[in-house]
């Protein structure tokens, strides 16, 4: 069985993450595939079911092809970040796609419409890998205590969280 050379592993995680570079939001965009993919934690009938969702409805509605896949990476790779507490963090560019992949907030309100749009089956699924990952998000953010008085951070819990605002300097 053929090995990776310990250089090209470490060459791999000294990698900026896309996600985080502040250079080139939209350059760096790859359009969604149009054909169901793999989602890493979700059988092949769930997947179906979310490109079929994606699918039957018009982009402006805020779901198109392979944004629940883009939306499920933003949260883990979000939960992926080293340290004990994380602060979310705003784009400004101003696309949806730009913000679906650095704004969690956006990621985790496009995963509950998806949710509320699936046949029974499917959405325990996509609930039960949900679970998981609010826990983690809920655990590793810090509650905003002022987020009560700004009209735009009402709604789901994790608009309510501290967003940190040291890129905007």
């Amino acid at each position: 069985m053929p090995r990776r050379r310990p250089s090209a592993l470490r060459a791999q995680l000294s990698l900026p993450r896309p996600m985080y570079t502040g250079a080139g939001h939209c350059r760096g965009y790859r359009p969604p595939r149009p054909w169901p993919t793999r989602i890493d934690r979700l059988s092949s009938r769930t997947v179906a079911a979310i490109h079929r969702e994606e699918c039957r409805r018009p982009s402006d509605e805020g779901l198109w092809p392979g944004a629940t896949a883009t939306a499920l990476a933003t949260c883990r790779s979000f939960l992926t970040l080293p340290g004990r507490w994380l602060y979310l963090r705003r784009d400004y560019c101003g696309c949806e796609q730009c913000d679906l992949r650095n704004d969690i907030a956006v990621a985790r309100d496009l995963l509950e419409l998806v949710v509320h749009r699936l046949p029974p089956w499917p959405r325990r699924e996509l609930e039960a890998l949900l679970a998981g990952l609010d826990a983690e998000l809920w655990r590793r953010t810090v509650p905003d205590p002022f987020a009560h008085r700004q009209p735009h951070r009402r709604g789901a819990w994790w608009h309510r969280r501290l967003y940190d605002l040291d890129h905007l300097l």
